[in-house]
């Protein structure tokens, strides 16, 4: 979870909204990008074991304002990018890359045009 967490709040800026355990005993976060009513729920449960997410099964994707910079901070984190940037014929952009728990995630840059 604490891998999780920095990934997606100290890396992706996604805030914290609220941290509580639920009945069974799972551990949930919730996360939101500011300015944003969208929220992710990270959820642990010790008693689950080790989960294998196969490749291109799901992956998460966001829109950013500025690939170029999330690029840059994704590298000064040590995070690989794992494909692109691609540009798409509509002058979209993106990336994709995983968190620490091997989910594909997408950011992508919309044209401005």
């Amino acid at each position: 979870m604490d891998r999780s967490i920095n990934f997606y709040n100290g890396i992706l800026g996604m805030e914290i909204v609220e941290r509580k355990i639920s009945p069974r005993g799972s551990q949930l976060v919730f996360l939101r990008f500011p300015g944003t009513n969208c929220e992710l729920e990270l959820c642990s449960f010790s008693g689950s074991g080790n989960i294998e997410v196969p490749e291109d099964l799901v992956h998460l994707a966001f829109q950013v304002e500025d690939l170029e910079w999330c690029m840059t901070k994704l590298e000064e984190e040590g995070v690989s990018i794992t494909e692109g940037p691609i540009e798409a014929e509509n002058g979209t952009r993106f990336i994709f890359t995983e968190d620490p728990d091997k989910y594909e995630i997408e950011l992508m840059q919309y044209s401005k045009k």
